[in-house]
């Protein structure tokens, strides 16, 4: 549903919650680019530079689509999908669980949110 800010849905909540916490992560990318960068060049993806661009639109747009309700399923499998990719390569840079250590818990975690957004909205 476009535009619903029923915040006794727990679906609802999910999807503004999942959608708030990208924006943080796209000011961090504006804040130190170089360090975005770095850890791109360090998961061996090419164009690091180019990558950091794209997820932080992903993020800035994705963000904006959820917390407002636009196109929100395919948002929140976009999301879904892009947090799940942001696991593994958190995994094979830091090879840890914990996202205290930087591991991949957390963006799992994520993306399992944003799969109960997409499948259930």
């Amino acid at each position: 549903m476009m535009f619903d800010f029923d915040l006794s849905n727990g679906y609802v909540v999910l999807r503004i919650i999942c959608g708030l916490f990208m924006l943080p992560n796209a000011a961090a990318k504006i804040r130190n680019p170089a360090a975005s960068v770095g850890f791109f060049e360090s998961a061996g993806f090419p164009q690091a530079k180019l990558f950091v661009y794209f997820t932080t639109a992903f993020e800035i747009v994705i963000g904006i689509s959820l917390v407002v309700g636009i196109f929100a399923p395919y948002a929140a499998g976009f999301t879904a999908a892009f947090m799940f990719v942001a696991a593994l390569v958190d995994y094979k840079v830091n090879k840890t669980w914990l996202w205290t250590n930087r591991g991949c818990e957390y963006p799992l975690f994520w993306g399992i949110c944003a799969l109960i957004v997409a499948l259930n909205i």
